[in-house]
């Protein structure tokens, strides 16, 4: 179990993990939302994981006509390490976009962009 001040595991009476702790909602539920938000746009969110090389953002986006991005996502008020700033300036300096998403809330407008990139 991982425990934050946003992302701790809270059970409700059924015994099922709550969407929302304290009024925040969790870096996995955020991730969920994504990946249903980019399979309705005709897309696939992958999920990113490179052995041997730490600080790579958690999900690769590809959408219909060639458009990808990789996305960091992170509890709402969270920020990047600075690994992961790194691997970011690393992967925007070889022309791919990189978001950092910590709220439902900036799924579509992420979508978006990708689709208007």
């Amino acid at each position: 179990m991982r425990i934050g001040i946003y992302t701790q595991n809270v059970l409700n009476t059924k015994g099922n993990s709550n969407e929302k702790h304290g009024g925040f909602m969790r870096e996995k539920t955020i991730e969920a939302k994504l990946v249903k938000a980019v399979k309705a746009k005709g897309g696939l969110a992958l999920k990113f994981i490179c052995p041997g090389l730490n600080g790579v953002p958690d999900r690769l986006v590809l959408l219909p006509k060639g458009k990808i991005a990789f996305i960091e996502l992170k509890a709402p008020g969270e920020t990047m390490r600075p690994l992961q700033v790194k691997r970011k300036r690393q992967l925007e300096s070889l022309g791919f976009l990189v978001y950092c998403i910590d709220s439902a809330e900036q799924i579509g407008v992420t979508i978006n962009a990708i689709q208007a990139s």
